[in-house]
């Protein structure tokens, strides 16, 4: 039986598919596999940026396997690192993903995008947190990210009430960053994986660090946390070859040569 994610390198781009047919629904295993993939991103200093798609153009993922749970997995079940689709909460994460929305997003998979840093999407992808109507709560993520990134009576209309949205209207609300022809789905979500990637490595770790530290908190207080908290691959930027690459390529004229240290 072949493996539900499969992975490919192109370039500094790690590119992830979620291929379970027919609704690229995710289990316990599957999220281990997923997990294992986001884990080969962090770890893997040649790679700088990853997209994750859904196999075939109806679902990107319908989330959490029924079938599954009807067979007795538990909601806690072990999902490895990363916790339910491998990113949820891979809190360790340093590194940039994007999600290629190429069709329904159902609860865990509404999650699983969310839980990326950047979305693109076709114009027939849907997103909806169905949990509620199911006697079950978005807890992958859903209902903790979802009032942070969306006027909050839109996204608590959404959870309380399963309300699938299309792409377009959170493009709209600046969730989706871009909607494109589903024939062009992956041509955009590499280009802008090329785009990220030709940034420095350190930087867009730093970055994300930065975020994730400094999140919820005041402008004052996130200040304070990125002078003074225990931020490690911030404190090597200024002090990093890539820096200083980085000043002599705009000086030359000419493209920078990342190192990644």
């Amino acid at each position: 039986m072949s493996s539900p994610v499969k992975t490919e390198r192109r370039g500094r781009v790690l590119e992830i598919v979620l291929d379970r047919p027919k609704a690229n629904a995710i289990n316990a295993a599957t999220s281990k596999e997923l997990g294992e993939a986001f884990r080969t991103l962090n770890e893997d200093d040649s790679l700088s940026v990853a997209i994750i798609t859904g196999g075939g153009d109806r679902f990107f993922s319908a989330g959490w396997d029924l079938k599954a749970a009807a067979e007795g997995e538990a909601p806690d079940a072990d999902q490895g690192i990363g916790g339910f689709a491998g990113l949820t909460e891979y809190w360790g994460l340093n590194k940039p993903v994007i999600a290629a929305v190429n069709g329904l997003a159902l609860g865990g998979g509404f999650e699983l995008a969310l839980a990326a840093d950047l979305i693109v999407a076709a114009p027939h992808a849907k997103f909806g947190l169905t949990e509620a109507a199911i006697g079950l709560i978005a807890d992958a993520g859903g209902v903790i990210r979802l009032p942070r990134r969306l006027p909050r009576p839109i996204a608590m209309e959404m959870l309380f009430t399963g309300r699938q949205v299309s792409a377009h209207m959170l493009e709209s609300w600046g969730l989706v960053n871009e909607v494109v022809p589903g024939g062009q789905l992956m041509s955009a979500a590499r280009e802008l994986a090329d785009r990220i990637a030709a940034s420095a490595p350190l930087s867009l770790q730093a970055i994300k660090e930065i975020d994730r530290a400094t999140e919820g908190h005041g402008e004052r207080e996130a200040y304070r946390i990125m002078r003074e908290a225990d931020l490690p691959v911030y404190r090597r930027v200024y002090t990093s070859e890539d820096a200083a690459e980085g000043l002599a390529a705009l000086s030359e004229k000419r493209a920078p040569n990342w190192k990644g240290r």
